[in-house]
């Protein structure tokens, strides 16, 4: 799968020379000038890198990483400083960045920065989030039974998690009624499977809200699967 990076930089020429270089190394790249246009490129993207500028518009860089660490403590997060600015360097980091670079800077030591902190974070996903269930903007933690979607937590039932998980493990995998019942239900149970669908409705109801993807899909005649936004 190809590793997107969402680059926050009001400066044009410096934003398209970045997505240009990224490109070339086989990224997917998103561009944002402004606070409030990254917060929505992240929100709906979950890139796996961010390169931000500290100085932006509508909101500082500091402020994003402040609102996007609330919720995401493991996407890598590259801030880009001026060459004096240490008070912004030491924000950063405090705030969660994972490391900073200085303007201006040789593209080669940037893509190099890059590189290291996508395997970083590769491996701390196989050893910290080995409990943590993604689709889309939505993450679930089965050791702290906690549910987000883009920043705003979900309350479920135990049964409406349950479903859930098994969803998430099976992820764009279609799934007929008698294995949901059975994965969820336990093979013990004997009542009518259309309380998967009772269930079903009840998790999509709490998972969608305004103008959000839906996440759980229909698949006439067989059942239910979960796959990501297309």
């Amino acid at each position: 799968m190809t590793e997107s990076i969402l680059v926050v930089e009001d400066e044009e020429k410096i934003a398209r020379l970045l997505q240009i270089e990224l490109e070339c190394e086989g990224y997917r790249v998103f561009i944002a000038g402004s606070g409030h246009q990254a917060l929505e490129i992240y929100q709906a993207q979950q890139p796996d890198l961010l390169l931000l500028d500290v100085m932006l518009p509508g909101f500082s860089g500091i402020e994003l990483l402040r609102r996007i660490r609330v919720n995401d403590a493991l996407t890598p997060v590259l801030m880009l400083t001026a060459k004096s600015s240490v008070e912004d360097k030491v924000s950063g980091l405090d705030l969660g960045a994972n490391d900073y670079i200085t303007k201006p800077f040789q593209i080669e030591e940037l893509l190099a920065r890059v590189r290291a902190a996508l395997r970083l974070a590769s491996t701390r996903n196989i050893e910290e989030t080995g409990n943590r269930l993604k689709a889309d903007d939505l993450e679930l933690n089965e050791t702290t039974r906690e549910v987000v979607r883009a920043g705003r937590t979900i309350d479920l039932t135990p049964r409406e998690f349950d479903l859930l998980v098994f969803l998430l493990k099976n992820k764009r995998q279609v799934l007929n009624r008698e294995q949901i019942m059975t994965a969820v239900w336990g093979y013990d149970y004997y009542g009518d499977t259309n309380v998967v669908d009772v269930y079903i409705r009840y998790v999509r109801k709490k998972l969608t809200r305004g103008d959000q993807s839906e996440l759980i899909h229909t698949v006439r005649g067989i059942g239910y699967v979960l796959k990501d936004s297309p």
